[in-house]
């Protein structure tokens, strides 16, 4: 296990430098000087000149990235150059957040698309199969920010059910927390389940089609046995790849969602950045996406281990 950790580390250390280095020049590409807003009104060259040496823009790129990479290394994110803010205080403030919703999200799509890609498998070209492949459809095509506008007008407004928007940490108020959570959750996770629930028919109905399946069909196991204990076990390797790779995803912010729900996660965070041009949160908060990313496709690799003992040899 420690030796699959480390390659994986290993792997990763290089892609991390490439999306480093590729955000780093991207963001210097972008038209426009931030500079230019900072320095107010009056736009005074002397105190543009005074920023710029501050923040060593006047220094080639190269030498800019391999010093705002040796303090990445160091921990140091930079500033934020509109606020002056620390970027990674920025991004831990926001990181709980987004953490909060996708945890959220996942439970909803996992609870969600699990149990009808297994239903819709064991009962293949039946209504309940036909029902839950109609349902997935909608879930991908419904676009997020106008469901998430409907839940609000119908559940919040209408019935005064849930608030309409806002966010409050679940360790601060774990009941104000979940009642603004559900919707946005919901609306997140409903998308996300769709995925799951298809790939887990698809992986369902290739297991059930194996021979140790057939082999304990005819030792006389009773079919919830079958599947439960035999053919689900093995059909959740895939489901593990895809739920870690949406979970990252969500990490990187759902951008509209948090928008229509007003939720001050990763998604307001790197807009607004963008939009301003600042630069040292634009570079930190993508290298911890890509962070992120990595993490999930590490703890996929463990998962697999632990869940298919196959594997464990290798």
């Amino acid at each position: 296990m420690l030796a699959l950790i480390g390659r994986r580390v290993l792997i990763a250390l290089p892609t991390l430098f490439l999306v480093a280095l590729f955000v780093f020049a991207l963001q210097r590409a972008l038209p426009g000087d931030p500079f230019l807003v900072i320095a107010g009104e009056e736009r005074d060259p002397e105190v543009i000149a005074k920023l710029r040496e501050i923040y060593r823009m006047d220094d080639p790129i190269f030498v800019q990235f391999f010093a705002w990479l040796g303090q990445v290394v160091q921990g140091d994110f930079g500033r934020s150059l509109r606020t002056g803010v620390p970027v990674l205080g920025l991004i831990w403030q926001k990181l709980g957040v987004t953490v909060q919703l996708a945890v959220a999200s996942m439970i909803v799509a996992v609870g969600i698309g699990l149990p009808a890609g297994i239903i819709a498998a064991r009962r293949k070209d039946t209504l309940a199969d036909y029902t839950a492949s109609a349902v997935a459809l909608f879930g991908l095509s419904v676009p997020h920010f106008w469901l998430g506008i409907m839940l609000i007008l119908v559940v919040s407004v209408e019935l005064k059910w849930l608030p309409a928007s806002g966010f409050e940490s679940i360790f601060v108020d774990p009941k104000a927390s979940i009642e603004r959570l559900i919707m946005p959750a919901f609306v997140l996770g409903g998308g996300l389940a769709a995925f799951i629930m298809r790939h887990t028919r698809s992986a369902m109905l290739e297991v059930l089609r194996s021979d140790y399946v057939r082999t304990a069909r005819a030792k006389g196991l009773d079919e919830d046995t079958v599947v439960n204990r035999h053919a689900l076990r093995n059909a959740l390797v895939p489901i593990i790849t895809l739920s870690t790779l949406l979970f990252g995803e969500l990490l990187a912010g759902a951008v509209l969602t948090e928008q229509v729900f007003t939720i001050p996660g990763f998604g307001k965070l790197i807009i607004d950045a963008v939009f301003n041009r600042d630069y040292g949160v634009v570079q930190g908060v993508v290298l911890c996406t890509a962070i992120g990313f990595i993490l999930m496709n590490l703890l996929a690799d463990v998962l697999y281990v632990l869940v298919n003992p196959r594997l464990r040899s290798g």
